[in-house]
Parts: structure tokens; C-alpha cells; sequence
């Protein structure tokens, strides 16, 4: 995989730094030219194919066996968590809550993001530009302490038996990877995940129709706003443009992944540009002031079913996000994040703030819930197998 190239200032010098080795240790994985062979995609007429690693080819059999993994408890500690328990289909892979909470009940300080399209995302959470695989993202919730969120990390142990003993699993496992003698590992795992994963695709919302030439796909209110949506004035395509409507998109044709990082005003703590400390954004992973308060434009796609919104959740409602960037920033008032964030020195050029009526927050809204993808919301393809 080519290395991204990293927009947000200061964070150059973490180019050495983006392979992030997976645990486990392995050798360069799956390479049976059957296997590479055997899988199709099954994509909207005007998306890219996605970026595949080298060392993990796709294969239908693969992608079933993460499909099990994702939605299956055994691969939490306490056997009562999964991937799927933050990230719900029917809520385009996202749980509904401002910060999602892990098996022990530990709260996330962020949000859970939305797996549609993560395929062709750059960087795989909110303000790590280190992490651009999802075979190195799966780490994170497997291994993670703080917050603990699968809980694997004193359990290691007790993982792989449980999928060895179970009736399903080594039938899936020696499919998924036929050319191995003990394919049930944990390297496996983290592909047949990433794998599944990167199948998540949507692209079949009324909005997609509309573009590939059905001129009734939208109303003459969501087209009202789609033409606020890409306006010079508002300025939303800038960081939510193309065919993921975001500008941090990786796919097969790009010779280098742009990996962009934005300060919207959410916050402005000390009049300086202050986040929440438990909450900085690219600033925590590079140590740059100013990467303070910057995170990654999420996809639009579904957003319309993925409430509640931004990072940390602090957004209820879609007129609520329009409004905070029709004033070029979030003012709050009083409490330990007060702050008027329209003035804060770091927040990028892109959120200058601008005017707009109520109607035409009425038809921008419409536009956005044209984005939603019914079929990707119940899509048996991606559903739990044990249901």
C-alpha cells in the first residue's frame, strides 16, 4: 500500500511511522492464486474499486468468515460483546449513542463512526493518521485498556480455543484459508475482518440514482439542496466532497491517499483553541499544537441514521451541525467547555461561517437524507449469520 500523504500541519514527521505492525507476527499471509481469483465486486456503477493489501487478498470465503467474527461474542472477554455491538447495520454500522461504551462499561471518549464505505477510507479513526489498515484498526478494540472495549488483552490465551472448539469455526477458518494447516490465529482473524469490512459498501441512495441519470431519483426540494450543498457559499463539498462525501478517500486508482484533518471551532476552551483533554484530536497522537482539535471529515453517506454527531456526539440533530457551521464555530456559554469557537486561532479556513435561511436548512436537510441507502441498512449480505 502506498503511504498517505498527510495534510494536517505538523504531522509530516509521521510518514516513517504510518506501517503499523500487527500483532502477532506472520509471514506476507495468504498468497493462493485461487483464492485472489475467486472474489468479484459488487459495485455501484460510479465508485472505484477499493485498496486491497498485498497480503490479503479478498475471497468470498474470507469475507464469510469475518462476517461470523464481527457480529460472533466469543471474540470479546467476557463472551457478551461484539464488533457488531457498536456498530449496528440498521444505523449504517454506528450505536446510536454519543460515546460508545465497551463490554465493562468503559465510555469511549469518542463516537462510534460508520463502517459504509470504510473501504475507501483513508485513515480508520476519528484523529489517528497512523492507522490506514483495518487489519491494524481491529487492534484497537480487541487490545485496547483505555477504554477497554473487546477486553482481549488478559484473555489472550482463552481466545483461539474457543474458536477451535467450536462446531463452525475450523470449517470456516481452513475455507477462508485453504493453503494453511493451522489457519485459526489471530493474524487470520484481523483479516477475515477487515475483509468483511471492506464488502460494507453503499452507493444506492436516491442521491446516487439522481447522478446516474433518473431525474425523479430527488424532489425539488433535495435538489434545492444539493445545489446549497456544493455552492461556493456554503462551502460543504470542500471537506465532504466526492463519491464518499468526504475528503479522505483511499481507493485502488489513487497513487497516494490524501489523509486530511480538520478544526471546525467545536471548542475554543482558553480562547487559544483548547479541546477537551481527554479529547484533542491529531494533537494526542502527534504533539504539534497545531493539530489541536483537528479530526476526520466523516463519510455523509447515511447520515441521516447516525445521529447524534461529531466526535464526541455533543451535536443531537442535523439543523444543530448546519446551524454550528453557519456560525463559523460553536459558542457555549458557561460549564468547563465554554468557550466561543467561532474565535478560535486554529480552526480551519474552511469554516468561515455563512448565512442561510430556515427553508433552505429545510432543503439542505432534505438533501442530506437523500443520501440515506435503505438497501445498505438491511442488506442480508450484511447481517449476523446467528439470527
Amino acid at each position: 500500500m502506498t503511504p498517505p500523504r498527510i495534510t494536517s500541519p505538523g504531522s509530516r514527521l509521521l510518514l516513517a511511522l504510518i506501517a503499523l505492525p500487527i500483532v502477532g507476527g506472520w509471514s506476507s499471509g495468504c498468497d493462493d492464486d485461487d483464492v485472489v481469483a475467486s472474489y468479484s465486486w459488487d459495485l455501484p456503477s460510479h465508485f472505484p474499486e477499493p485498496a486491497v493489501p498485498d497480503d490479503n487478498p479478498m475471497s468470498e470465503e474470507k469475507v464469510e468468515l469475518g462476517r461470523h467474527l464481527f457480529y460472533d461474542t466469543l471474540l470479546s472477554a467476557n463472551e457478551t460483546f461484539s464488533c457488531a455491538s457498536c456498530h449496528l447495520q440498521s444505523l449504517a454500522f454506528t450505536d446510536g449513542l454519543a460515546r460508545s461504551a465497551g463490554e465493562t462499561g468503559d465510555i469511549h471518549p469518542r463516537s462510534s463512526m460508520s463502517l459504509a464505505n470504510v473501504a475507501y477510507t483513508a485513515t480508520l479513526t476519528w484523529a489517528n493518521p497512523l492507522i490506514v489498515e483495518l487489519e491494524a484498526q481491529a487492534q484497537g478494540p480487541l487490545f485496547g485498556e483505555d477504554p477497554v472495549e473487546l477486553g482481549v488483552t488478559s484473555f489472550e490465551d482463552m481466545l483461539l480455543p474457543r474458536f477451535a472448539d467450536s462446531p463452525i469455526y475450523p470449517d470456516l477458518f481452513a475455507a477462508a484459508f485453504p493453503s494453511e494447516s493451522e489457519p485459526i490465529n489471530l493474524p487470520n482473524m484481523l483479516r477475515a475482518i477487515a475483509s468483511f469490512q471492506r464488502t460494507l459498501i453503499s452507493g444506492n441512495a436516491p442521491y446516487d440514482r439522481y447522478v446516474n441519470g433518473d431525474a425523479t431519483a430527488l424532489t425539488e426540494e433535495e435538489v434545492r439542496g444539493m445545489n446549497l450543498f456544493f455552492s461556493e457559499r456554503l462551502e460543504c463539498f470542500h471537506c465532504h466532497g466526492g463519491f464518499n462525501f468526504s475528503n479522505s478517500v483511499n481507493h485502488a486508482n489513487v497513487i497516494a491517499a490524501e489523509v486530511t484533518f480538520h478544526n471546525t471551532g467545536l471548542y475554543n476552551l482558553d480562547g487559544n483553541g483548547a479541546y477537551p483533554p481527554n479529547n484533542t484530536g491529531v494533537f494526542s497522537v502527534t504533539g504539534n499544537p497545531a493539530d489541536m482539535g483537528r479530526f476526520r471529515a466523516p463519510t455523509l453517506r447515511n447520515i441521516e441514521v447516525t445521529a447524534p454527531y461529531m466526535h464526541d456526539g455533543s451535536i443531537a440533530t442535523l439543523r444543530e451541525v448546519i446551524h454550528h457551521y453557519a456560525e463559523g464555530g460553536r459558542t457555549i456559554s458557561e460549564g468547563p467547555n465554554a468557550g466561543v469557537g467561532s474565535e478560535s486561532p486554529l480552526k480551519d479556513s474552511l469554516v468561515p461561517g455563512f448565512i442561510i435561511e430556515e427553508s433552505e436548512i429545510d432543503d439542505l436537510i432534505a438533501f442530506l437524507r437523500s443520501l440515506t441507502d435503505t438497501e445498505f441498512l438491511t442488506d442480508p449480505r450484511f447481517a449476523s449469520p446467528f439470527e
